[in-house]
């Protein structure tokens, strides 16, 4: 019966503005949020896909847009435009942030794993092996990404730490994270993990 009442609550809300549904996600509403997000979410990230090329780039900026959206919704003024232009807005500098953020991880020096990282194997021929395959899939992973799994598991730093250098929420962090691993054993295999 419930599930029955909240799904004709969500099909009434569909007939909303977006004024109407960015009000009530401003408030709290998931639902409402949801709706925004399915009217605009695949713009959001074919936008942020064409900008940064990455799809697990592109996934995090839209996830960051709405988290955004959701959080300043109050900043939303319709006399400059419309909610839609608005959004796309905070996608491009989302998208270009992710951009610089990139360039200026590509200029810092390569990160050193400590010698002794424990990656399998007693032969430390084999150990130099797996620290460089993972040097290079480190370097495959978008910059967000790279960055939270250098700063947990090989600069010491707490996800909260993390999350507060990054200047993103902690569930933001945690899906950056748990992204990237999955990223890397795909990249170095299941074995190695």
């Amino acid at each position: 019966m419930r599930a029955h009442l909240m799904q004709h609550q969500y099909e009434a809300m569909q007939s909303h503005t977006d004024q109407q549904l960015l009000n009530q996600a401003a408030g709290g509403d998931t639902a409402a949020l949801g709706l925004l997000y399915d009217r605009y979410g695949r713009l959001v990230f074919s936008v942020a896909l064409r900008i940064v090329g990455e799809r697990g780039s592109a996934e995090e900026i839209t996830q960051d847009v709405f988290l955004r959206l959701w959080q300043h919704a109050e900043r939303y003024n319709a006399e400059r435009g419309s909610l839609m232009a608005w959004i796309l807005t905070i996608t491009q500098r989302r998208a270009i942030d992710e951009l610089r953020s990139r360039r200026h991880t590509s200029q810092r020096r390569e990160i050193e794993l400590p010698e002794t990282l424990p990656l399998g194997g007693s032969d430390h021929a084999q150990n130099t092996q797996l620290r460089t395959d993972l040097q290079q899939a480190l370097s495959a992973l978008p910059a967000a990404q790279r960055e939270a799994i250098e700063g947990v598991f090989f600069g010491g730093l707490s996800r909260q730490d993390m999350a507060q250098r990054m200047g993103s929420p902690l569930p933001t962090i945690n899906t950056r994270i748990r992204l990237g691993m999955e990223k890397l054993r795909a990249l170095l295999g299941d074995d190695q993990w």
